[in-house]
């Protein structure tokens, strides 16, 4: 082949390059379209700032106009009132001050209702304990009460042997226990032996005789300058004799006669009898061998020895 004809031999252009080139336009048309539409987000921007400033202008001078209106306003009522700008700050302190004690006090006025509606309630459970604790006592003062009435039941009634009218004896400790519950009379436990007087409440006894087998006994009781003499009498027998300045019913009764030498028993007396110093002051004052002391109390009850 000659070197004309080579020359004369259309070029061609590979297909990468023109894919290159594709690329290259695809990419300027999108540049230009992107630099299109930021300049008009931008355009847009501008115009909403430049508004936002004239807005911003026209609150300032809108603020500055009222200012001013403010500043006459306050000028004219501080004229009207004769106070001066410093007098006005003052007044101003003084209200924000009132308003803020007025604040803490009703904060103090909520934390104290919520302390007395605490305390109440803690009154309320008390109370409430306390009512219950109330209940228990009746109930057991209401079964104090019926055992006494049970037991009272049980004692026995006796005729004296002076005005032969019954009356309640107790036979052992534990009934003249009971008796000294009923409150209406003092009583007065002793142990005699034979031959000795002995002080008892307000008079005095002596046991003469004995007889353990028959359960009898004679005794001398002596109470106001006079002696009674009680011969041939039973166990659990009331011995009856008036005493006192107004003469009152006194009474005897031996529950036991432990030999022919010695018996047991108590004195019952009227309440309103009055009490020997010597019992009121114990056991170890002057009659201090007299075994009648009043036992322990309970209440208005009088006292007995154990």
């Amino acid at each position: 082949m000659s070197e004309s004809e080579i020359d004369n031999t259309p070029r061609t252009y590979s297909g990468a390059l023109l894919a290159a080139l594709a690329v290259a336009l695809l990419v300027a048309i999108a540049g230009l379209i992107w630099c299109y539409a930021l300049g008009s987000r931008l355009t847009n921007q501008q115009a909403e700032l430049t508004t936002a400033q004239q807005a911003n202008a026209q609150l300032a001078a809108n603020l500055r106009e009222t200012d001013a209106r403010l500043r006459v306003a306050t000028d004219e009522l501080g004229k009207s009132l004769g106070l001066t700008q410093k007098q006005m700050d003052a007044r101003a302190q003084q209200i924000l001050l009132r308003e803020q004690a007025e604040e803490a006090n009703s904060r103090r006025l909520e934390n104290a209702q919520q302390q007395t509606a605490q305390q109440v309630s803690n009154v309320s459970g008390e109370v409430s304990n306390v009512k219950t604790d109330v209940g228990g006592v009746r109930t057991d003062l209401t079964k104090t009460q019926s055992d006494l009435a049970k037991a009272l039941s049980q004692l026995q009634s006796m005729r004296g042997d002076l005005n032969n009218q019954s009356t309640l004896i107790a036979r052992n400790h534990s009934q003249l226990v009971l008796l000294e519950q009923r409150g209406d009379r003092n009583y007065y436990e002793f142990t005699l032996e034979k031959g000795r007087r002995k002080p008892v409440g307000t008079v005095s006894l002596e046991l003469r005789s004995a007889n353990p087998k028959n359960s009898a006994f004679t005794l001398y009781i002596f109470a106001d300058d006079r002696r009674y003499e009680k011969k041939n009498r039973n166990v659990d027998e009331p011995l009856q004799f008036y005493s006192g300045k107004t003469p009152e019913l006194f009474e005897v009764v031996v529950n036991s006669i432990e030999s022919k030498k010695e018996i047991s028993g108590y004195l019952s007396v009227p309440k309103d009898v009055p009490v020997p110093p010597t019992i009121r002051n114990g056991p170890n004052g002057a009659a201090g061998n007299s075994e009648s002391r009043k036992a322990p109390k309970k209440g208005f009850f009088g006292r007995l020895i154990p």
